[in-house]
């Protein structure tokens, strides 16, 4: 299916609380944040999230809280993946219950399952839910890569609703995308590629440096959208340090560290993950001010 997401999606981070907890004051800050800098749709619980170091209780009160935060006025994408089939498909119907107007489903990790896992995978999903569903191919973080064939096989699922590609490879990006190009849409995964999956027919971005720069990462949509290069380009390009920045640590770690610098009282990431580095953080407040981000 093709049209559920036009625009710009933020992949939300969760902020934690010290003494343990998910601190929702500062989680509805940041929804507010999002919504005023004109993102379409919130991505919650997705890999940025941390959802794999959350209870089941934790991730429940959160789309809950979600939920009725949002109110209607930005579409609401729960990730729900798994390296378990079964765990997907069951998490996707919960999220479905619980009121998502669409799923993001990383690829099974860890697992290493074939291109006909991968299809298999999605279509159990798929067939459990009545909303649509995105399938992220993030290949570095789980070791298994949608390639181009079995993309244009998920595709004709009826409800998968797109890819969101942050596989690094434009050429397969490409290639993925006259393949599905009839049938689903292609969202860009990677921020340092959003220009160009957006030139070449994506329909929006899923995008983490949009937690700290949501008008501007619009932005750069808009100026796709508009058929001006020129512009989308100037602006990617100051965009761009700020990117860098957001993955000179694992992700979520820098992000969340440049939310603090904001005012939106992110947190520290869960262990295994750690604290950011010194150096690292006058690196992000350096992109901050540079962009002159505020509240």
């Amino acid at each position: 299916m093709k049209g559920f997401i036009k625009g710009t999606a933020t992949a939300m981070i969760t902020p934690f609380l010290k003494e343990g907890g998910v601190n929702f004051d500062a989680f509805g800050k940041m929804i507010e944040y999002q919504i005023a800098g004109g993102t379409d749709a919130l991505v919650i619980l997705g890999t940025t999230g941390e959802p794999s170091t959350m209870t089941d209780e934790e991730k429940v009160a959160v789309m809950e809280y979600a939920v009725k935060k949002i109110a209607g006025r930005a579409k609401i994408i729960f990730g729900t993946g798994s390296n378990c089939t079964d765990g997907a498909v069951k998490a996707s119907v919960r999220a479905e219950k619980m009121g998502a107007d669409g799923l993001l489903c990383v690829t099974p990790y860890y697992n290493k399952c074939t291109q006909k896992g991968i299809v298999e995978y999605y279509k159990a999903i798929c067939s459990a839910v009545s909303i649509p569903v995105i399938a992220y191919n993030v290949p570095a973080r789980t070791g298994v890569n949608i390639l181009p064939p079995t993309a244009g096989e998920l595709a004709k699922i009826p409800n998968l609703a797109g890819i969101k590609e942050a596989c690094g490879n434009m050429e397969q990006i490409c290639e993925t995308m006259r393949r599905v190009r009839p049938f689903c849409d292609v969202y860009s995964g990677d921020d340092n590629l959003n220009v160009p999956i957006l030139a070449i027919g994506g329909a929006g971005l899923i995008s983490v440096a949009s937690n700290l720069a949501p008008k501007e990462v619009k932005a750069v949509y808009t100026y796709v959208a508009d058929g001006n290069l020129a512009k989308a380009n100037e602006l990617q390009d100051r965009l761009l340090p700020l990117i860098d920045a957001c993955f000179t640590e694992v992700n979520p770690i820098p992000v969340k560290a440049g939310c603090d610098m904001l005012g939106l009282d992110a947190g520290v990431p869960r262990a295994p993950l750690t604290e950011l580095e010194e150096a690292h953080k006058a690196i992000m407040k350096k992109c901050i001010d540079e962009l002159g981000l505020k509240l």
